[in-house]
């Protein structure tokens, strides 16, 4: 079904809000493959916050024109799907791990950080940790002198108590010793 001229200047400007939102750019190609999994592909995308969309290379080239995805512009040949996402690794990563279990589907380009990617580019963009395993990566990394600093202290709180407990304990379970007689008051009474 061909697009008249107002239809596709809606489908451009619909994807150049989105390309002003996203980081990231996946393309992919997917001749081959079932309505079904193209539901599938779109489902997850969705649960991940991945525009994905399928577009006339013509009008995708239009969208990204005077943007950092512009360098991608060269790839785009073929039937492709095109992921957006605002999460600098989520389109790749829907892509590249659904291409995993579906062999139609097959990563071509990408574009991150006014940087164009080939496929492994995107490839080892969608290997990196989502933000939120980075974020409680660094909290961790964050984190961790101060609790290696509290244990220290309690370690140290735990000596001094067991120190001072056992020079407590001695002392008193130790009997009084029984006073002998002075020596030198005796002796004297003697002489």
């Amino acid at each position: 079904m061909s697009l008249n001229r107002t239809e596709k200047a809606t489908v451009v400007t619909d994807v150049a809000a989105q390309v002003a939102r996203s980081q990231t750019l996946a393309l992919a190609e997917y001749r081959g493959m079932t309505v079904a999994h193209l539901d599938a592909l779109r489902k997850i995308a969705r649960e991940k916050g991945v525009y994905l969309h399928v577009l006339k290379n013509s009008l995708a080239r239009r969208a990204v024109a005077g943007t950092p995805f512009e360098v991608a512009s060269a790839s785009m040949a073929g039937p492709l799907i095109y992921g957006f996402s605002e999460d600098a690794v989520a389109a790749a990563k829907v892509l590249s791990d659904f291409a995993k279990t579906n062999d139609k589907l097959i990563v071509k380009a990408g574009a991150h950080a006014g940087k164009a990617l080939d496929a492994k580019g995107v490839q080892s963009l969608a290997s990196i940790p989502s933000k939120e395993v980075l974020l409680s990566q660094l909290l961790g990394l964050m984190q961790s002198p101060i609790s290696r600093f509290a244990r220290v202290l309690a370690m140290l709180a735990e000596k001094r108590a067991a120190g001072t407990s056992a020079e407590a304990a001695p002392a008193a379970e130790a009997p009084p010793a029984a006073e002998a007689p002075p020596a030198a008051d005796a002796a004297p009474a003697a002489a």
